[in-house]
């Protein structure tokens, strides 16, 4: 599991105040905002990639690189975050070691693709990402971060500080269009505005009371935040997620969407397991929830086709107040479902009544024969 759906997986579920955005076009640049009035407040930081890119462009040129270049990159606003980041995720960085990593030989041949590829993410329309993410929040969300194009070893991506200061770390990836950036951005910022608002201080509340095992159903529920965020960043239920992207992961995407019935058992059976008590401690739940990242596996692909029935078939507004409160995604899809279900040549799965009524209600969950047994893909 690449650390990126780790992150995501504890940046996206666990944290439950976010805010808003400033855009930064470059290290030294002029600032550009949208009014704290539009809950978004924005900036791109580039000075980590900047500093980066002006050794590859020393390298390149056969000029000294001096002990000023190395304290400009490792002072930079986006390392000295980035360093911090991967000490608490157990990976530290040791600054020789990037040194080796950003003199090697196989970066060199990049670093002209790198510098057009940053240069091509600073004309990225941040404002618009934000207020697109915004389309698909709750009119009290805030978006408030730091976005980090980063030259790194890891190519991941990722949210950082999400309470105390959030933070968007991007890979800078010259595969990657702008039109892509843009439509990354505006999934992670979702996640971001989703944060700040959701779920609410009465919902935490009765959450906070149920049994430890409902809780941490709930709490995965917001993994299909994912699928949430795909539809976001898409801009609607009838525009490919992968509209932006290369045939290739558009493919996948199809590919995947296809199992959608099948992998609903399965993240069912995970919850099953949880609540029954086949799966305990955080480590092994974690464990096996990590599983339905994959490349972008059921919590992505399952969670958008919910998002993309329930507005579909009950608006946004509707969509929007049900992943707000993840106890009752399952029920109101199962509605929506039964709905679609009367006319469909291919009937959607839904989910079983034993665990929709543990959601709901938090009443004990009866052991039922028909309780899927315990798979994990």
């Amino acid at each position: 599991m690449s650390a990126r759906r780790r992150r995501r997986a504890i940046g996206a579920l666990f944290l439950s105040s976010w805010m808003l955005i400033s855009i930064c076009p470059t290290a030294s640049a002029d600032v550009a905002k949208i009014g704290a009035s539009d809950g978004i407040e924005v900036r791109l930081v580039t000075d980590e990639a900047d500093a980066a890119l002006g050794i590859l462009a020393k390298k390149r040129a056969g000029r000294a690189i001096g002990e000023e270049d190395w304290r400009r990159l490792f002072t930079s606003e986006g390392y000295v975050r980035l360093k911090r980041r991967e000490a608490e995720m157990g990976r530290p960085i040791q600054d020789e070691e990037f040194k080796t990593f950003i003199l090697s030989d196989s970066l060199a041949g990049r670093s002209r693709a790198l510098d057009e590829t940053l240069r091509k993410w600073s004309r990225a329309n941040v404002s618009a990402a934000g207020r697109k993410a915004m389309a698909y929040l709750p009119k009290d969300a805030r978006i408030r971060a730091t976005i980090y194009p980063v030259i790194k070893p890891r190519e991941n991506s990722f949210v950082f500080e999400v309470p105390s200061n959030p933070a968007i770390f991007l890979y800078l990836d010259p595969a990657q269009s702008k039109e892509k950036f843009e439509n990354t951005l505006v999934h992670e910022m979702h996640h971001i505005g989703f944060g700040s608002s959701c779920p609410s201080p009465r919902a935490s509340e009765q959450i906070a009371s149920m049994p430890p095992a409902t809780r941490s159903v709930i709490t995965w529920l917001g993994a299909f935040g994912e699928g949430f965020a795909m539809l976001a960043a898409a801009g609607g239920p009838d525009i490919h997620p992968h509209a932006v992207s290369g045939a290739e992961e558009r493919a996948r995407w199809d590919r995947d969407v296809a199992n959608f019935n099948a992998d609903l058992k399965k993240v069912e059976a995970f919850f099953l397991d949880v609540l029954e008590g086949r799966l305990k401690g955080d480590e092994e739940i974690q464990k096996a929830a990590l599983s339905f990242f994959g490349e972008q596996g059921p919590w992505y692909t399952v969670g958008w086709k919910m998002a993309t029935l329930i507005e579909k078939t009950y608006g946004r507004k509707r969509l929007i107040e049900t992943f707000c409160d993840g106890r009752s995604l399952p029920a109101e899809f199962n509605r929506a479902a039964t709905r679609f279900n009367q006319e469909a040549r291919q009937p959607l799965a839904t989910w079983s009544a034993s665990l929709t009524t543990r959601l709901t209600a938090g009443a004990p969950l009866e052991t039922a024969p028909s309780s899927p047994p315990a798979k994990h893909p």
